[in-house]
């Protein structure tokens, strides 16, 4: 099972309980619980998923001993780029929920985001 789910058309990710407590770097070959292997074993279903039912799929950040850049980058990043969709596309598609401490990733994310479509 990916995540909870509250309904067919919203789905929860909890990184820390459903992937990794401890994720990797970007690629599979750079080590487990990478951004690769969340993005398409994780994120990618769950999202096609909740798209297909007009849904949302709402990710939570909090429980993770932190997030290398890499792997955030090639998780979302890469979705956007896999999927060929706008960062409002992917706002509409998917929410973040996170305490203050992991509020910073949140950022981190819309911006590889932003720069993912600047560069398409």
């Amino acid at each position: 099972m990916i995540g909870g789910i509250k309904t067919m058309a919203e789905m929860i990710i909890n990184i820390a309980t459903d992937f990794s407590k401890t994720p990797g770097g970007r690629y599979r070959t750079d080590g487990p619980a990478s951004g690769e292997e969340f993005r398409e074993r994780v994120l990618l279903p769950a999202v096609k998923q909740a798209g297909e039912n007009k849904g949302h799929v709402t990710v939570i950040l909090d429980g993770a001993r932190g997030y290398p850049s890499s792997f955030l980058e090639e998780a979302f990043g890469g979705l956007v780029r896999q999927l060929k969709i706008s960062p409002t596309e992917f706002r509409k598609r998917v929410g973040f929920t996170a305490s203050p401490a992991f509020s910073i990733y949140v950022d981190d994310i819309m911006s590889y985001i932003d720069e993912t479509a600047a560069n398409a």
